[in-house]
């Protein structure tokens, strides 16, 4: 047993300087856990702000004048002024992500207790801003009428008072929620691209054959390389945390990060094994990139890091819970948003370490094969 031990601490040692000698590797691992996580982060906005709108204003009353002094920054440009005929044009042209007409007497409908209609018109491809802009707008109309309403002689009462509470991040802050994602996105990408490299590189640099006429056995070659990569990203991953997400970005993180690090561990056992099987179905270093990346792309978009797996076919959220980057960015979330504690996150835990295992033992079956066929 000591043997076995001491031969995959020293093919793990022989692995991190194979590494360390890579300058291609060094750099991208350098640059996943820094500017591909700071960049997105703090430039890539998904709320509202400085949306393109226009104003119809058929009306050219108080009320028209109130809800067009309301559309302020930084959430919208300072609104410009159309007339009714080139609302169409404007719209085609795609200079206005919104334009609002508002129709004619449309106050003097509203104080003769009428219900008239002011008419928001979005251009959806702008798919992120025409969503929360829509609502953003409804919300100040509603308001100023509520308001317009109450300082005149009419008094408008609300049978519902409704109050609003936001948790985990109060301000909406996207570079909160990217840069954590931003994060698991590059641990699960590095862990399958690092580890997969390693036994390409030894194939393409002919050092299999040295590896195969000493007493070692594919289990302790394949343990080496995972604990090896593993170990790499599991440290720049928590420098990247701790000095990029919560250091540069200013991400607040509200659960224990020895938590986080700790079902990381778990996490890169599962996916270097998923990379290293990977690796065994190829021959080259070009053929394993077309094969790892479109992987990495289905366990990134279909995790619910990105969409919430809710909104997916039923079929397909059955079908993501195989994967264990579903169960990474649900603990994730978790711990490092909301402070769950171990109690919460056991589960992902052990799904995780148990697709790991399949991972693990399905990529040794490969390797055996491989290593038949090369001697």
């Amino acid at each position: 047993m000591m043997r076995r031990i001491q031969n995959i601490f020293r093919l793990g040692v022989k692995e991190l300087f194979s590494l360390r000698r890579d300058v291609v590797m060094v750099v991208l691992i350098i640059f996943t856990f820094t500017y591909a996580i700071y960049i997105p982060a703090l430039h890539a906005q998904t709320e509202l702000k400085n949306a393109s709108v226009a104003i119809v204003d058929e009306d050219r009353s108080q009320l028209s004048k109130r809800i067009h002094d309301a559309l302020i920054e930084p959430y919208f440009q300072p609104p410009a002024t159309l007339s009714i005929n080139k609302l169409d044009a404007a719209m085609d042209s795609g200079r206005y992500t919104f334009v609002i007409d508002i129709p004619p007497a449309f106050e003097a409908d509203m104080l003769a207790g009428r219900q008239p209609t002011v008419q928001v018109n979005i251009d959806a491809t702008a798919m992120t801003q025409a969503g929360h802009g829509a609502t953003y707008i409804q919300r100040i109309i509603a308001q100023e009428i509520e308001e317009f309403m109450r300082s005149g002689e009419t008094k408008l009462q609300m049978p519902v008072s409704q109050v609003v509470r936001v948790e985990f991040n109060p301000n909406i802050q996207s570079r909160w929620f990217l840069g954590v994602m931003q994060l698991v996105n590059m641990i699960t990408l590095l862990a399958i691209m690092l580890s997969g490299a390693a036994l390409i590189r030894e194939r393409e640099h002919g050092t299999i054959e040295h590896l195969l006429v000493m007493p070692l056995t594919p289990a302790e070659i394949m343990i080496a390389k995972v604990w090896a990569n593993g170990l790499v990203i599991a440290i720049a991953a928590t420098l990247s945390l701790k000095l990029v997400v919560q250091g540069l970005l200013d991400v607040p993180i509200a659960g224990s990060i020895p938590l986080f690090v700790s079902g990381m561990v778990i996490y890169l056992f599962s996916v270097t094994a998923l990379g290293i099987f990977l690796a065994t179905l190829v021959r080259s270093m070009p053929q394993f990139g077309l094969l790892a990346f479109p992987v990495f792309m289905v366990m990134n978009l279909l995790s619910g890091g990105i969409t919430p797996l809710d909104s997916m076919p039923e079929v397909l959220q059955h079908a993501m819970q195989f994967a264990p980057s579903t169960h990474f960015v649900s603990f994730a979330q978790a711990i490092l948003y909301r402070g769950a504690g171990f109690d919460v996150v056991w589960r992902e835990f052990a799904i995780i370490f148990l697709s790991g295992a399949v991972f693990f033992i399905g990529a040794l079956f490969r390797f055996r094969k491989t290593i038949s066929v090369v001697r």
